[in-house]
């Protein structure tokens, strides 16, 4: 099992910046990556961005050149640095682990909302 606990949503502005931090606690030598999805009202969850043990990493279009994803594996802590946030932003943030042995796990949620 893998515990994640999140930190860092909040109410922020347009143009505004946020960090968000997940740490993982329980079985993390499994974890294979470690990533941010969110979802707004009415929509699906999407995959924001993603980081892998090598330190690669994938983000979804509309976030590149905003959002950095980085990774302390020796906390064992996944960020989401937010910057240049805009109203369409607003969504609750999901981290989420994948594992060596197939299963994933998901934070409890950090709502972030960006007021124009």
């Amino acid at each position: 099992q893998v515990q994640l606990v999140e930190s860092g949503g909040g109410l922020v502005q347009a143009g505004g910046s946020l960090r968000l931090s997940c740490a993982a606690s329980g079985r993390t030598s499994s974890i294979n990556y470690m990533g941010w999805y969110r979802q707004a009202p009415g929509k699906q969850r999407e995959l924001v961005a993603r980081i892998n043990n090598g330190g690669g990493t994938n983000y979804v279009d509309s976030v590149k050149g905003r959002f950095t994803i980085s990774r302390n594996n020796a906390k064992n802590t996944v960020y989401l640095q937010m910057n240049s946030l805009k109203s369409e932003d607003t969504a609750v943030y999901y981290c989420n682990v994948g594992t060596s042995y197939g299963r994933s796990y998901w934070g409890q949620g950090t709502q972030i909302t960006v007021s124009s």
